[in-house]
């Protein structure tokens, strides 16, 4: 995954970002832009954000603006998402080579195939899908709602895709049902190990251990909360335990640390900044590829019509059922 942050075209002294911030938030003043931006991107990058978040919560309320153009700081599927729920705003993504590992290992046509092979399943999408998988499936889900609403499914089968570890950790909590997982997973993730998260907690007895369902069912077990990202926000900062270990992408921390400063957030060694664990297409976002995309409006965010249409009901069914 990298042995640091190579992504940036150059290291950026803090006059230059600043200079950067102040004209990237002039340019979207001017332009009735809105940019958002995922806890997973870099704290430079979270700093010029009108709004942080998870990807759906984003593009829900990019979607409830006045804003002409949306400025997606995120992975390609979330940028789509966007797209969906506001089909006539022109959304961009400063880097379109950031693509999502896990949404791509699931394509269309193998839904397709699915379907065949299980007509009698409910086929259930995480929200970390592409546009084209998100059509071809019956409802998404997030990983804060997804036990909540497959629980309330006609179908005793379920097909989910494309995370296995958080379709093992909904099984889980919904016993009653079969289900039939895709092989897909999110290489960041499933970089944490039980051994380092068992090293953590003989190193920081005293603390909680937060872990995000992504994460592989050996580290699951070994958490005392297990949770989508804000979820984890919400705990991390609100329970008891001064110290506790969180088990995600580490540009989480950024927003904990500003949530609440007093308490000690500790995440494996290997998810620092000089490490080689961490989200490395969300990374691939910099501030000068913000500021060239809102200066010129490009990598703009195009779906076929057809696509868009059929998206949007799964995703509407599952915020009614919700």
């Amino acid at each position: 995954m990298g042995a640091g942050f190579e992504l940036q075209e150059k290291e950026l002294t803090p006059q230059e970002i600043k200079n950067l911030q102040r004209k990237i938030r002039r340019l979207v003043e001017e332009k009735n832009a809105v940019i958002l931006a995922h806890y997973y991107q870099r704290p430079e990058v979270q700093d010029i954000a009108d709004f942080i978040g998870d990807s759906l919560e984003l593009s829900r309320k990019a979607a409830t603006t006045d804003a002409d153009i949306i400025v997606f700081c995120g992975v390609r599927f979330m940028c789509e998402t966007a797209k969906i729920l506001s089909p006539h705003k022109k959304v961009l993504h400063p880097n379109p080579e950031s693509g999502c590992p896990m949404a791509d290992m699931v394509r269309a046509d193998q839904v397709r195939d699915l379907r065949r092979k299980y007509p009698d399943a409910e086929f259930v999408a995480y929200i970390n899908t592409t546009a084209d998988v998100k059509a071809e499936v019956d409802i998404c889900v997030t990983s804060a709602n997804a036990p909540k609403i497959i629980k309330k499914l006609k179908s005793k089968k379920i097909v989910f895709l494309p995370d296995q570890a958080l379709g093992e950790w909904i099984s889980r909590q919904v016993p009653d049902k079969e289900f039939i997982l895709w092989k897909g997973f999110c290489p960041p993730h499933f970089e944490f190990t039980a051994r380092e998260v068992s090293k953590l907690k003989e190193k920081y007895p005293d603390a909680k251990v937060a872990v995000h369902p992504e994460c592989h069912p050996k580290v699951i077990e070994l958490a005392d909360f297990v949770g989508s990202t804000s979820q984890i926000i919400k705990y991390a900062t609100s329970v008891e335990s001064r110290k506790v270990i969180v088990i995600t992408e580490v540009g989480l921390k950024y927003t904990l640390q500003k949530i609440n400063p007093y308490k000690e957030y500790i995440f494996p060694e290997s998810m620092n900044y000089c490490g080689t664990v961490y989200c490395c297409t969300m990374k691939g976002i910099t501030l000068p590829k913000v500021y060239e995309t809102v200066k010129n409006e490009t990598n703009e965010v195009l779906l076929p019509p057809d696509i868009m249409e059929r998206a949007r009901k799964p995703i509407e069914k599952m915020l009614a059922m919700s």
